[in-house]
């Protein structure tokens, strides 16, 4: 027998994503965390005035690039290619539908991760009597 996978169309509180695009950045708010539903309602211009400027953006192919890193991720960003500062370089954000109701700084992270390796020359107290063979 052969049986067809279909692969799962991704809901958040059980709405598509063609549903929350209809949505305005207020309606969206009342479906995420406290947290983020308080930042949204907060920022709600802000994050129109956003959504406005990256439309003009888009329809010139110019890339969209941002130092706001507490903007909350509403559907209408959903399939963009977002540019965010981390205080050295624009980091390249694909967004995706996991992404809704998180802030942007979460996808550009601003500390590099520390690597690990043995001790170096001058380290350790054993390194300091080197045979000089």
């Amino acid at each position: 027998m052969e049986t067809e996978f279909k692969k799962k169309e991704f809901t958040y509180k059980g709405k598509i994503i063609s549903e929350l695009k209809t949505l305005d950045v207020r309606e969206f708010a009342k479906l995420v965390s406290s947290r983020q539903r308080r930042t949204a309602l907060r920022n709600f211009q802000e994050i129109e005035e956003f959504i406005n400027r990256s439309r003009v953006k888009l329809e010139k192919n110019k890339p969209i690039r941002t130092h706001h890193r507490d903007l909350v991720v509403v559907p209408e960003m959903v399939g963009w290619k977002i540019f965010i500062y981390n205080g050295n370089k624009f980091v390249a954000v694909e967004v995706t539908g996991e992404m809704l109701g998180h802030v942007f700084g979460e996808f550009a992270p601003t500390r590099a991760r520390t690597k690990h390796s043995k001790a170096g020359v001058g380290a350790t107290k054993g390194s300091k009597h080197k045979s000089k063979k």
